[in-house]
């Protein structure tokens, strides 16, 4: 198979072949390809899992449960604090 590359995605290759890591080009693609399979992968069970969550939530709901707005949006504010913190 031949590929034609654009600049830009040529001299990334290259970058990866400096660095030594790499031996060869296809090595270089190989490395991509194998993350993006574990990305894709990571997302979709990642995908599952909220659903999952949201369906017993709405359960939960339905049953009478839940918690009050204002509740709520007091958590939400904590949770972006420790986020901002974290990402600080």
């Amino acid at each position: 198979m031949t590929v034609e590359l654009n600049p830009e995605l040529e001299a990334l290759i290259q970058k990866r072949l400096q660095s030594g890591v790499f031996q060869s080009v296809e090595d270089v693609l190989l490395q991509a390809l194998e993350s993006q399979d574990a990305e894709e992968a990571w997302l979709e069970l990642h995908r599952r899992e909220v659903g999952e969550k949201l369906e017993r939530a709405m359960e939960e709901f339905d049953q009478g449960g839940g918690i009050p707005g204002s509740e709520v949006r007091q958590r939400l504010r904590e949770m972006k604090s420790a986020s901002l913190a974290w990402g600080k």
